[in-house]
């Protein structure tokens, strides 16, 4: 048994090499629409997939977002916003939009999203500052017109205790300020996802938080095979130098 601790940072590259090995992107990757919307954790994502292509040349993960959440009284740098990640049959598309793209999405095409937000029943959510939808809504219309899949990476700072079907109700009441919330019909996709399938072990959360970076950290128990969990020990010290996350 191992104990480890992943920093928010090193989840969202752990989040970002499981995905490369997801059977649906495998998939996707062969023969299909692939677009990843603009996110902070979307950011990793994009980078070893495009890595794991031999297409990461020109490709930057700083800039790769729409919103963020920034402590209060910081502000995030304006950077000019590259455009959503497509790649289509394998080959990347840079420039792209969720909006152009969407339409033009069918059955078997993949679409990752980010959230911010998910629940004990692992369904996640999203706070949206646009009063047309923003990504989110572009997104769920590919879903729900033509069959496309949604996955949502996300990292396990971003647990909540409430339904999020409920919490969306109190936030998005008439009398509400702030961003909206949104429930997402996807599946998620987290460090302890990526950590299982990369490696084959049973990862368990313990406990969370910490200091001098390790603000919404995890420590996970890992059991396996010895194989199993010398392979997970080598994953999490392959990350273990990951620098806080300035997208």
């Amino acid at each position: 048994m191992l104990q480890v601790t992943i920093t928010p940072a090193m989840g969202k590259r752990l989040i970002g090499k499981g995905m490369v090995a997801h059977p649906s992107i495998q998939r996707v990757l062969q023969k299909g629409t692939l677009t990843i919307i603009g996110g902070s954790t979307n950011g990793y994502v994009a980078e070893e997939i495009l890595t794991s292509l031999g297409q990461a040349d020109g490709y930057k993960r700083i800039g790769f977002r729409r919103g963020l959440t920034v402590a209060p009284g910081t502000k995030a740098p304006e950077i000019d916003f590259p455009g959503d990640l497509v790649i289509k049959d394998g080959e990347a598309l840079f420039g792209q939009s969720i909006f152009e793209i969407g339409p033009k999405m069918g059955p078997g095409d993949v679409v990752l999203k980010g959230g911010n937000a998910f629940d004990s029943r692992r369904q996640p959510a999203v706070q949206i500052g646009s009063n047309v939808g923003g990504t989110a809504l572009a997104a769920i219309s590919a879903v729900i017109g033509t069959r496309v899949e949604l996955i949502v990476p996300i990292g396990m700072e971003k647990r909540v205790f409430g339904d999020v079907y409920e919490l969306a109700l109190i936030t998005n009441a008439g009398d509400g300020k702030g961003p909206g919330y949104f429930p997402l019909p996807g599946t998620i996709f987290t460090e302890i996802d990526a950590i299982e399938l990369l490696t084959g072990v049973k990862a368990t959360m313990i406990s969370a938080g910490g200091v001098y970076g390790a603000e919404g950290a995890i420590w996970l128990i890992i059991t396996g095979s010895p194989e199993q969990e010398k392979s997970a020990n080598a994953l999490i010290k392959s990350v273990i130098d990951e620098p806080l996350c300035q997208p």
